[in-house]
């Protein structure tokens, strides 16, 4: 997929978890003042203690107008998640396209920091290490289809701007990557309400580039 594409798209995806289809400009905001409420409970006290009520509450809506849309908690911050990493991507895409890097590495570094950035910068976004655990205790799609998601528009870049090799073998060694950035990073977000420890970021990024390095260097 080429950059543009990702960076032309609507800022404000419909969200497939909820239960009634936003297809009023109306529905769409009244979500969004949803999520960005429940966004604000999961840095208040953190997403497995968020409750629709608390949702409602900060949103000033009625507990039936959260259930209109979601039909439980566990969609709520599912679909808190995806736009999440919806705005991370499309982060992520706009910097590559604004500061053209010149190699590889860089438009590594540049993923890193704007991953770190959007723990700075976007509430509510710890939900990204959100696991599906009230059903079943499984790996809910977003660590998969997420994940590979963005393994292959990296690729699609990388290969395309940077002449990395294409193939499954680069897919998968980003996947890994972003497994990486993902576990280090939120680690050094990992007690709310104080500075981030950069030692994991730094850390991520070293990780990334060497491993990285020892195929493509």
């Amino acid at each position: 997929m080429p950059i543009h594409e990702l960076a032309n798209r609507p800022h404000r995806p419909v969200v497939p978890t909820v239960r009634t289809e936003p297809v009023q400009e109306r529905s769409v905001t009244r979500i969004d003042a949803l999520l960005d409420a429940a966004a604000e409970v999961v840095d208040q006290v953190g997403f497995d203690r968020l409750t629709t009520a608390m949702v409602a509450e900060r949103a000033g809506a009625s507990i039936g107008t959260v259930y209109r849309y979601f039909p439980d908690r566990i969609a709520l911050l599912q679909s808190l998640r995806e736009r999440a990493t919806y705005r991370y991507r499309l982060l992520a895409v706009e910097r590559i396209e604004l500061l053209k890097p010149a190699s590889w590495d860089a438009v590594v570094d540049l993923t890193i920091d704007a991953y770190a950035d959007m723990y700075r910068c976007e509430k509510g976004f710890r939900i990204t290490r959100f696991l599906d655990t009230e059903r079943g205790g499984t790996r809910t799609p977003f660590d998969e289809s997420q994940l590979d998601f963005f393994a292959k528009l990296a690729a699609n870049i990388l290969v395309e701007d940077y002449a990395l090799p294409q193939g499954d073998e680069l897919v998968l060694r980003l996947a890994c990557c972003a497994e990486i950035v993902s576990s280090l990073v939120g680690r050094a977000f990992a007690a709310p309400g104080t500075a981030a420890d950069e030692r994991f970021i730094v850390e991520a990024r070293r990780m990334v580039r060497a491993y990285l390095g020892s195929y493509y260097s």
